[in-house]
C-alpha cells in the first residue's frame, strides 16, 4: 500500500520555512587579510582598502562598510577615487584598471563595477611598454594618466576608459626634450610618480625611475621645466603653493626643488635642496614625502622608510616633523600606505590627523594634540593583534553588566585621543541594534578581548589579561611606548599587533561567561581554569591554587608533555575589571577541551583529555573527579606542545585498520578467488565507503583503541528527571570522544545551607553509543520539548520555566547522528542519521531560537549545526528534523570550520582569515548587515558650471547628486561616459524606461564618446 503526502500539511511547513529560515553573509569583522593597498576620498570622506585576493573595501562613519571584489584572482595594488565624485579606479598586478562607483538603488548606496580596462600597446611592442606603474586622477574628473614601465604616460577618458592618443606623452617626446648634459638621458627608466601642479591643473610632472622629472604641459604637449636628480626616485610632493617639488630617494635622502623662477647658484640650491635625515651612513629609501603648511608656524613633513641600514633597517617607520618635534613613529609590521587627513570642509585647513596603514592594522594618530596620541578606531580592529585562539558569543546582556564592562573598559584606554573618529563619509541608515550583544574572544597570549557584536563594528570594549596571576619571562615593568632620552632617531612605538606570547601555556582554550551573575571562566593551554568575577575597584588579592589528579593515581602512566605554569604566591593587584579570585589546576596539565559554569549552582565543569571534574567555587572544594583515560590510550598523555610524538603508534593503527578491513573483505569471498578477484572486489569495497550510496552508508563502529577516545568534547548541566519520573534533580552530563554519555545526580544544598554543606555526586546513567562516535552536544527537552534555560534565566524574568509535568528528553549530539532518549529510562526513541546519509560529520552544534518575519509572536526553538563538508543545517525540536541546508564554508577551510561558533538567535561567526570574522544568519528576523547611503556634496561641483579640460575643450557640468531611483543614478553613470551627445542620451532615456540594469552594464564598458 502506497503512502502519500498529506500536500496542504507540507505546503503549509514550507512556507512556515520561508518566515523563519535566510541565509545570508552580512557583513566582515575585523582586519582585511593581507592588505595592500590604500586611498582616500576628501569630498566622500570614505576610506578605501584594497587586499592581495583582490578585495575592495570603503569605510565611512562608523556604520558605513561597502565590498566588492574583482573577478580576477590578482592583487590591488592601487586604489584612487575620482576627484569630487562617487566614482573609484583599481589597478590590479595583473595590469587591469576597473571602474567602481557607488550607485543608490531602493534608498540605499551599493559599489558596482561598472567598468574595466587594459591598456594595449601597438603591434609587437613588449608588455612593459604599457605596463602601469603609476596612476594619476585628474582634478578634472575627465581624465586618467597612466604612467608605465616602459616610461609612457597614457592619457584615457573616463569612465568610459578610452584612450585619447594625441594626448599621450611618449618616451621619445620627453627623452628629446631632456639637455645633452643629463647622464641619465639615454635611458630614464619606467614612470614612478606622477603629480599634478596644485595651482594649475594643465602641468603635471612626470617622475622617472632613474631620478629625472619632467614637468609637462598638458595643453601645449611641451616639457616646462627639467629637474635633474641622479638618485634612483621613489616618490614625489609638489607643494601647495606650487613653488617646489619635494622627492625622495632610494638612498635614504629627499630634495626640494624650486617650480620656476630665477635659478639659484649652485652653492644656495644644493643647501636647500638635498638632506638625508639620518644619515651619514647607509640609509633606506624614503619610500613616500608630503609637506603640508600650517596656517600659523612652519609645515609638517612626513615621510615613511629613510631608517640608517644596518642598525634600524627592519624598523618599520614613519617620521612626522613639525617646528622642533621630530618622532619616528614605529609601527609592528610593513607600512603600506598613509595619507593626512586636514580641517575644513575642503580639506584644506591644518593637518588634523595621519592615518596608516600597515600590513596587520589601521593606525590613526591625533596630529593636533600635544603627545600626537593614537585615536582609538571604531572598526578595523586587529582581532589577531595575538592570535585568536577561542571564542563565545553571549546574547542579550543586561544593562547593568554592559555598563559596567564599558565603564573598566574606559579605564583602559585613557592613554588614546579624545578627538572624534575622522572618517565620517556616508549616512547609516541600519536600525539600531534590537539588543545588546557581546562576541569573547580567547587569544594565545592569555588575554580575553570583549566585543561590541550588537551592530555591523565589531567594537573593542574591554580587555582581560590572565598572565598576572602565573610568574612569565616578561616583565610587568617593561614599556615599549617609552625610547630612551636622547635616543637618535626618536622612535615611539604605535599600534597595538603584538603576535608574541611570552608563553604558549597561557593562551586561553575555553571561554564561559555568565551574563546574570557577572561571572567568568576561563580555562588554558595547561590545565588552569580560573574563575573570575566583575569588580568595577582595584583589588589586591592572593589567587589560591587547587590541584586536581584526573588520573586518580592510576600506575604506568608518564606525562610526557608540557609543565603546568607556575602560580604567584604573593598578592598581586588586579585592576578594576574581571578579577580572579580562585584557580584550578588539572594534573596532567592537559589542554582544557570542555568547560561549563552554573552560577546558580556555584559549580563549574572541566575536562581534559584525561577526565573531567567538577569544582564548588563557593566553598573551593572538588566535588567530583572522573578520569575517562583508556589503558590504551598513550597519545593522551603527551600533549600538544610534546615535540616527539608517537609516529609509530598511528602507523602500527594504520595497518590494523588495513588489516581489519582485509579481514572482513575476505570472509565474503569463496575462498578459491583469483587474485584479481580479490583486488577488485577490494576497490568496489573503498569505492563504496569514498562514494554516496543510494541509501545509506555503511558506518564502521571505531575501535577503543584509537585514540583520545577519553577526550572530554562537551559538559552540560541540567536540572532533570535521572532517578524517578517524579523527581527532579540537579545533574552534569559529560560526552567524550569516545561515543561516551556519563550522568552524575548532583546534590544542591539549599541556598540557606550553600556555604555550610558539601555538594555531592554520584553516578547515575552512562551511554555508550554503538559506533563509538564522538560526542560533541548535549541538550535536555522539558515536558513541552523545549531546550531547558540557562542558569539564572528564569530568575530574572527572561524566561518562562521548564515544563516539569510532561517527561523530559534527552538529546545526544554526535559527529554521525542526533539520538533522542527519554529520561529517566534512557531508553532511545528516535534518531536522525547523517554521516551514514550524506558522508559528514557533525563539528558544531547549538541551541537558537528563529522568529517568523510575518508573525511576531510565532518562534521556533532548533539545534543548528555545521558540517566538516562547510554545510550549515537547522535541525527541528524536539522531533530532530532537518529543516534546512545551505552552504557556508569551504570544506578545505578546517580552521574556519573549527573556529566557527553560533548565536542564540540563529547567527553565526567564523575566521575567514587570522584577522577577519565572517558573519552569517540563518534567521529572517535578526540580520545585521550594513544598510548606508553616500551622497555626492552638492557644494564641491557647483562652483565650476563648465569645467575647462586640458586641451582646451569643455564639457557640459556633470550631474553629481545621486537622486531617489536607480534611473537618475545610471543617467549620471552615462553622461560620464558618453559626454554631451543629445541623440545618445535619448536613446539612453528611453532604453533606461525598458532595462536599466542591462543596458548600464553593457554600455558603460564599452562606451565611446
Amino acid at each position: 500500500m502506497k503512502r502519500f503526502r498529506r500536500h496542504g500539511h507540507e505546503s503549509q511547513r514550507d512556507r512556515l520555512k520561508q518566515e523563519l529560515y535566510q541565509f545570508s553573509k552580512t557583513v566582515e569583522h575585523g582586519f582585511p587579510h593581507q592588505p595592500s593597498a590604500l586611498g582616500y576620498s576628501p569630498s566622500l570622506q570614505l576610506l578605501a582598502i584594497g587586499t592581495r585576493s583582490g578585495a575592495i573595501k570603503l569605510y565611512g562613519t562608523p556604520g558605513v562598510e561597502f565590498m566588492g571584489l574583482h573577478d580576477e584572482n590578482a592583487a590591488v595594488t592601487q586604489v584612487h577615487f575620482m576627484p569630487h565624485q562617487a566614482d573609484m579606479v583599481t589597478l590590479l598586478d595583473d595590469n587591469s584598471l576597473h571602474m567602481w562607483t557607488l550607485r543608490r538603488h531602493k534608498g540605499l548606496s551599493e559599489l558596482l563595477e561598472i567598468g574595466r580596462f587594459m591598456l594595449m600597446g601597438p603591434p609587437g611592442a613588449p608588455p612593459s611598454v604599457t605596463r602601469v606603474t603609476a596612476v594619476l586622477p585628474h582634478s578634472s574628473g575627465e581624465l586618467l594618466l597612466l604612467g608605465t614601465e616602459g616610461g609612457h604616460v597614457f592619457v584615457v577618458e573616463v569612465p568610459g576608459f578610452r584612450e585619447l592618443e594625441e594626448r599621450n606623452i611618449s618616451l621619445d617626446q620627453v627623452s628629446n626634450s631632456v639637455p645633452v648634459d643629463y647622464i641619465g638621458r639615454r635611458n630614464l627608466e619606467h614612470v614612478e610618480a606622477l603629480q599634478e601642479n596644485p595651482t594649475n591643473p594643465s602641468q603635471v610632472v612626470i617622475g622617472y625611475g632613474r631620478g629625472l622629472m619632467v614637468i609637462w604641459d598638458l595643453e601645449n604637449q611641451c616639457a616646462i621645466q627639467h629637474i635633474p636628480a641622479t638618485q634612483q626616485l621613489e616618490s614625489m610632493w609638489w607643494t601647495e603653493d606650487g613653488s617646489y617639488i619635494l622627492s625622495s630617494h632610494s638612498d635614504g635622502s629627499y630634495c626640494r626643488w624650486r617650480v620656476g623662477g630665477q635659478e639659484e647658484t649652485e652653492e644656495e640650491e644644493e643647501k636647500e635642496k638635498s638632506d638625508i635625515p639620518y644619515g651619514h651612513f647607509p640609509c633606506k629609501a624614503i619610500t613616500k614625502i608630503v609637506q603640508l603648511p600650517t596656517e600659523e608656524g612652519p609645515p609638517f613633513l612626513l615621510f615613511s622608510g629613510g631608517m640608517p641600514r644596518a642598525s634600524y633597517g627592519d624598523r618599520h617607520c614613519i617620521t612626522v616633523i613639525h617646528s622642533k618635534t621630530h618622532v619616528a613613529l614605529d609601527f609592528t609590521s610593513r607600512i603600506i600606505d598613509f595619507f593626512v587627513i586636514r580641517d575644513g570642509l575642503e580639506q584644506t585647513g591644518d593637518p588634523s590627523v595621519l592615518l596608516v596603514l600597515v600590513e596587520e592594522e589601521l593606525v590613526v594618530i591625533d596630529l593636533q594634540t600635544e603627545g600626537w596620541p593614537v585615536i582609538q578606531t571604531p572598526y578595523l580592529v586587529p582581532l589577531h593583534s595575538s592570535a585568536i585562539t577561542c571564542s563565545q558569543h553571549v546574547s542579550a546582556i543586561p544593562l547593568k553588566l554592559w555598563e559596567r564592562i564599558i565603564a573598566v573598559g574606559e579605564l583602559q584606554k585613557t592613554h588614546y585621543s579624545k578627538k572624534p573618529w575622522p572618517i565620517t563619509g556616508g549616512q547609516n541608515l541600519g536600525p539600531d541594534p534590537p539588543q545588546r550583544d557581546l562576541l569573547l574572544t580567547g587569544h594565545e597570549d592569555g588575554t580575553v578581548r570583549f566585543w561590541d557584536a550588537s551592530g555591523v563594528c565589531l567594537y573593542p570594549l574591554y580587555k582581560l589579561s590572565t598572565a598576572a596571576v602565573f610568574h612569565t619571562d616578561a616583565d610587568p615593568n617593561d614599556n615599549l611606548n617609552q625610547s630612551a632620552e636622547g635616543e637618535w632617531p626618536p622612535f615611539r612605538k604605535v599600534g597595538c599587533f603584538d603576535p608574541y606570547s611570552d608563553d604558549p601555556r597561557l593562551g586561553i582554550q575555553k571561554i564561559h561567561l555568565c551574563k546574570y551573575s557577572g561571572y567568568l571562566t576561563v580555562a588554558g593551554t595547561a590545565g588552569q581554569i580560573l574563575v573570575l568575577e566583575l569588580n568595577d575597584e582595584a583589588a589586591e588579592q592572593t589567587v589560591e591554587a587547587k590541584v586536581v589528579d584526573l588520573l586518580q593515581g592510576q600506575e604506568g602512566f608518564r606525562w610526557k608533555g608540557h609543565t603546568q605554569l607556575d602560580v604567584r604566591e604573593e598578592p598581586v593587584l588586579f585592576p578594576p575589571g574581571f578579577q580572579p579570585f580562585t584557580l584550578v589546576q588539572c594534573q596532567p596539565p592537559a589542554v582544557v577541551t570542555a568547560l561549563n559554569l552554573h552560577s546558580e549552582w556555584k559549580l563549574v565543569a572541566f575536562g581534559t583529555s584525561h577526565g573531567f571534574g567538577l569544582y564548588d567555587y563557593q566553598q573551593k572544594n572538588n566535588v567530583l573527579i572522573k578520569c575517562t583515560l583508556n589503558p590504551s590510550d598513550q597519545l593522551a598523555l603527551e600533549g600538544p606542545l610534546s615535540r616527539v610524538k608517537s609516529i609509530k603508534k598511528s602507523l602500527r593503527q594504520s595497518f590494523r585498520r588495513i588489516r581489519r578491513s582485509r579481514v572482513s573483505l575476505r570472509k565474503h569471498h569463496v575462498t578459491n578467488s583469483s587474485k584479481l578477484q580479490e583486488a577488485n572486489a577490494r576497490l568496489e569495497a573503498e569505492l563504496a565507503e569514498m562514494e554516496l550510496a543510494p541509501v545509506q552508508r555503511k558506518i564502521e563502529a571505531r575501535s577503543s583503541d584509537d585514540s583520545f577516545t577519553g577526550l572530554v568534547r562537551t559538559l552540560y548541566f541540567a536540572d532533570t528527571f535521572l532517578s524517578d519520573s517524579s523527581h527532579n534533580t540537579p545533574s552534569l552530563w559529560a560526552g567524550t570522544n569516545g561515543g561516551c554519555v556519563f550522568a552524575y545526580m548532583l546534590r544542591v544544598p539549599a541556598v540557606e545551607h550553600r556555604a555550610d554543606e558539601p555538594v555531592t555526586a554520584q553516578p547515575a546513567k552512562e551511554i555508550q553509543l554503538m559506533h563509538r562516535a564522538p560526542v560533541v552536544g548535549v541538550v535536555v527537552l522539558d515536558g513541552h520539548g523545549a531546550p531547558l534555560p540557562e542558569p539564572l534565566e528564569v530568575a530574572h524574568d527572561l524566561a518562562r520555566s521548564p515544563d516539569m509535568q510532561g517527561s523530559h528528553h534527552l538529546v545526544v549530539i554526535s559527529e554521525e547522528q542526533f539520538k533522542v532518549f527519554t529520561l529517566p529510562k534512557v531508553s532511545s526513541k528516535m534518531k536522525l542519521k547523517l554521516t551514514a546519509v550524506d558522508g559528514s560529520r557533525v563539528r558544531r552544534v547549538g541551541v537558537a531560537w528563529f522568529g517568523s518575519n510575518c508573525k511576531e509572536d510565532y518562534s521556533e526553538s532548533g539545534l543548528i549545526f555545521l558540517t566538516n563538508q562547510g554545510d550549515v543545517h537547522v535541525v527541528s525540536l524536539p522531533h530532530v528534523k532537518m529543516q534546512v541546508q545551505y552552504p557556508c564554508i569551504r570544506r578545505e577551510d578546517v580552521s574556519g570550520i573549527a573556529s566557527c561558533v553560533f548565536t542564540k538567535h540563529g547567527q553565526g561567526f567564523y575566521l575567514i582569515s587570522p584577522s577577519e570574522f565572517e558573519r552569517f544568519s540563518l534567521s529572517t528576523r535578526f540580520v545585521v548587515e550594513p544598510r548606508c547611503l553616500v551622497e555626492v556634496p552638492l557644494h564641491l561641483d557647483s562652483s565650476n558650471p563648465h569645467r575647462a579640460e586640458p586641451g582646451g575643450a569643455t564639457s557640459a557640468h556633470r550631474t553629481t547628486q545621486h537622486s531617489e531611483d536607480a534611473e537618475s543614478a545610471a543617467r549620471c553613470v552615462m553622461e560620464h561616459a558618453l559626454l554631451n551627445d543629445e541623440k545618445v542620451l535619448q536613446e539612453i532615456q528611453k532604453s533606461l524606461e525598458g532595462d536599466q540594469t542591462s543596458f548600464l552594464e553593457n554600455n558603460v564598458k564599452h562606451a565611446v564618446a
